[in-house]
């Protein structure tokens, strides 16, 4: 039965998996919780909780094999079994997500993406295929697409939405800034690009502030 883990936790785990491959190739390194920690402004009990979820790799005084760590973190988030997706609004957001390269890292291969304007239909600079709207529902039960990215305006997004599960999706990753009802069993994470923005400017705001 899969461990289970808080949110928070899921959350930290990319950042533990991104420090441990920028450190040195040796199969023989190890590394504790402390030092994990402290590299990344965490505490050791928060660490040590963190990969107790994912790994039974780690030895008192002695700490984790960093490289058992990495494979251990990659299998429970799924990094080592690839899932396909499709993008929804190939303007300049869905563009810069079709080209990056990174998602291969993590999993993601986006197969396809879909626009409702037919200028921008056919093979994009990336090399994916870009196809009319009308195709997305058919495309994604034929393929057994699995995740849908959103990055169409706040006015279609539902719309686009609902397709999406219609056509099997069981996961969507919405861009578009608005709310999105999706069924019990359809994950949904929301890139609230505004909330980050509030964030960064409140913290600016009080900086300048306390500043004498």
């Amino acid at each position: 039965m899969p461990k289970t883990i808080s949110v928070q936790a899921l959350q930290r785990l990319p950042t533990y998996l991104n420090y441990l491959k920028s450190l040195p190739l040796d199969k023989d390194a190890k590394i504790s919780a402390r030092a994990l920690g402290n590299a990344l402004g965490y505490g050791e009990i928060q660490v040590r909780k963190d990969l107790s979820a994912v790994s039974d790799g780690g030895k008192p005084k002695v700490g984790y094999c960093t490289a058992e760590l990495i494979r251990d973190i990659e299998i429970f988030l799924g990094y080592d079994d690839v899932n396909d997706a499709v993008l929804v609004g190939a303007g300049k957001l869905g563009k810069a997500l079709m080209s990056y390269e990174g998602f291969k890292t993590y999993g993601l291969n986006i197969v396809a993406a879909f626009d409702s304007d037919l200028a921008k239909c056919g093979t994009d600079e990336s090399g994916k295929q870009v196809f009319p709207i009308d195709k997305m529902e058919n495309l994604c039960k034929r393929l057994k697409v699995r995740i849908g990215i959103i990055t169409v305006p706040a006015s279609s997004a539902q719309q686009v939405c609902d397709i999406l599960v219609e056509g099997g999706v069981e996961a969507i990753w919405n861009f578009a800034p608005t709310h999105l009802s999706v069924p019990e069993e359809v994950v949904l994470k929301n890139e609230n690009m505004a909330a980050s923005l509030a964030i960064l400017s409140k913290h600016l705001s009080e900086k300048d502030w306390n500043c004498p």
